[in-house]
């Protein structure tokens, strides 16, 4: 099990996997993998979308070849999965990209192979959904034949100081050596060290029970909003003053998106349900959580009536779409269901955001976005890029009777009507 003699493929390569196969790409023999051709075409020439990447480092990783021809993977040794586990309408996991994934690894992979997931899954999912699918379709045997690890990813979109190899990384395997092979393996490109545990169904929990606690704490100063807001005080002075109790945990309110801490929670809570067990803390802190949208639109309506604004056809601006700061990330974004209620109401909204691609947008949500702001009625704050920062909202405004809401309490107090 030497690593200099195995060549890696990682397949997908969005803000997870493009990453990884930098990394792995300035050390060995790599091969990344994506079926979207377009992605693979721009990522040839140094082109990263998600910003995750510059063009100096992909082009410095002279080991790396990019493709999107499974022919290209058969003599790979080494197969690490980064595709998405989304959850569907019905909020059950989405194992469709994975057990695709594993599908076309089973197809070309040879004996002796490794089977790395990074991919969140529930506890479990790994030897009873996708070992089956290799083993269907390799015809091999796992645990003789082939053998797996789960290494469960780590990355935090946008951010350029915690980045891959500067976050700690869980690593597990299927077998003792195995377990050995995937700790040295990611030892070797990540500087903040490794952390081997005693199972592959221990670092599955341990992805989804980091996302999911996460949740639940946000989900309770949610509620505090929602609470407060009834009671007349603001919130962050509330989070102010409990702060300066030594042990207080300062979570702040707003909307929960992207791809992991809005969802992974349901997959825990789906592996908890299939052994009869409802989980009441995590599903409670989903509902609080996924209703924060409707509450920031219906709380902006409110103010718009006492100001004695006309709802129908006024016009509403949205400044961000992104599911957070400075990021182009659209995964899973709460703004689209402030959106939706406003529109609802009768409003005429307008979405804003530099850092997304409005192509993108459109397709995923069928949300247009403007290329610059007019005059509104309603001014909200969904999403704090530098750019909204500086924005000269008076500038925005059709008169008086404007209201502006600041839903990350990022902006001075005076030129806001109401905060998260």
């Amino acid at each position: 099990m030497e690593i200099n003699n195995h060549k890696i493929a990682i397949i997908g390569l969005g803000y997870v996997g493009l990453p990884l196969a930098v990394a792995f790409g300035t050390k060995y023999k790599t091969i990344g993998f994506d079926i979207n051709t377009t992605r693979i075409a721009e990522l040839s020439q140094g082109i990263d979308r998600t910003l995750e990447s510059d063009k100096e480092r992909i082009l410095a990783a002279n080991k790396l070849v990019f493709s999107s021809n499974t022919d290209d993977l058969k003599d790979c040794s080494v197969f690490i999965v980064t595709v998405p586990t989304p959850i569907n309408q019905f909020k059950a996991p989405d194992l469709a990209p994975l057990l695709k994934a594993s599908e076309m690894i089973g197809k070309v992979m040879q004996k002796g192979a490794v089977v790395i997931y990074e991919s969140t899954v529930y506890p479990g999912c790994t030897e009873e959904d996708c070992v089956p699918v290799l083993e269907k379709f390799s015809g091999q045997k796992f645990n003789s034949d082939f053998y797996c690890g789960y290494s469960p990813e780590r990355i935090n979109p946008g951010d350029k100081i915690n980045t891959l190899t500067t976050i700690m990384k869980v690593t597990s395997g299927s077998t003792p050596e195995i377990a050995n092979f995937v700790d040295d393996l990611y030892s070797s490109i990540i500087t903040a060290g490794t952390y081997k545990a005693p199972s592959i169904k221990v670092a599955e929990a341990s992805k989804a029970i980091e996302n999911a606690q996460r949740d639940v704490n946000i989900s309770f100063v949610n509620e505090l909003a929602i609470i407060f807001d009834r009671i007349g005080i603001d919130t962050n002075d509330v989070l102010e003053a409990a702060a300066t109790k030594w042990n207080f945990l300062k979570y702040k309110p707003g909307l929960v998106g992207g791809h992991c801490i809005g969802v992974d929670p349901y997959y825990l809570a789906h592996k908890a349900e299939s052994l009869g067990y409802h989980p009441q803390v995590i599903l409670s802190g989903r509902r609080v959580n996924d209703n924060m949208g409707m509450f920031i639109a219906n709380k902006v309506v409110k103010l718009m009536i006492q100001k004695g604004t006309n709802i129908k056809g006024a016009k509403a601006l949205l400044l961000g779409v992104t599911f957070k700061e400075n990021c182009p990330d659209i995964r899973n974004s709460k703004v689209v269901d402030i959106y939706n209620e406003l529109v609802q109401f009768g409003l005429e909204v307008d979405v804003f955001d530099p850092h997304a691609d409005s192509v993108q947008v459109q397709s995923e949500y069928n949300i247009p976005l403007i290329q610059s702001p007019a005059k509104y009625d309603a001014i909200i704050l969904t999403v704090a890029h530098k750019e909204f920062l500086q924005l000269d909202l008076d500038s925005l405004k059709k008169g008086n009777h404007t209201i502006v809401f600041d839903s990350k309490a990022a902006l001075d107090r005076e030129v806001v009507d109401a905060r998260l």
